[in-house]
């Protein structure tokens, strides 16, 4: 069992940044990959990025290509997601997901282990 807890979210100006992270426990980290979601008012949870378990590859979102990025250091369990140039379309509560798929996926059922969610605000 892999327990996920996301921390960085908050209110931000259109064109900030936000570093969002997730701490992991209980399992094997390296093992895992790790992805982001993210939810806005009104509509369905959405793929943004994920990693691989040894972080040797990432897979993005278009709406988030060249803005985002992920990264991991498995010795301290821990995924971060820098979040540059944010725009009001950014806003969502982002979640953090673990896949016993070591290769990533953009599809949500793929990943077992979900963190409660941070909210991400961005005005503008």
């Amino acid at each position: 069992q892999v327990q996920l807890v996301e921390s960085g979210g908050g209110l931000v100006q259109a064109g900030g940044s936000l570093r969002l992270s997730c701490a992991a426990s209980g399992g094997t980290f390296s093992n895992y990959a790790m992805g982001w979601f993210r939810q806005a008012p009104g509509k369905e949870r959405e793929f943004v990025i994920t990693i691989t378990g040894s972080a040797l590859t990432t897979t993005y979102a278009d709406s988030v290509k060249g803005r985002f990025t992920i990264s991991r250091d498995n010795a301290k369990n821990t995924v971060s997601l820098q979040m540059n140039s944010l725009q009001p379309e950014d806003t969502a509560v982002y979640y953090c997901a673990a896949s016993p798929r070591r290769f990533g996926s953009r599809i949500e059922s793929e990943y077992a282990y979900w963190g409660q969610g941070t909210q991400v605000t961005v005005s503008s």
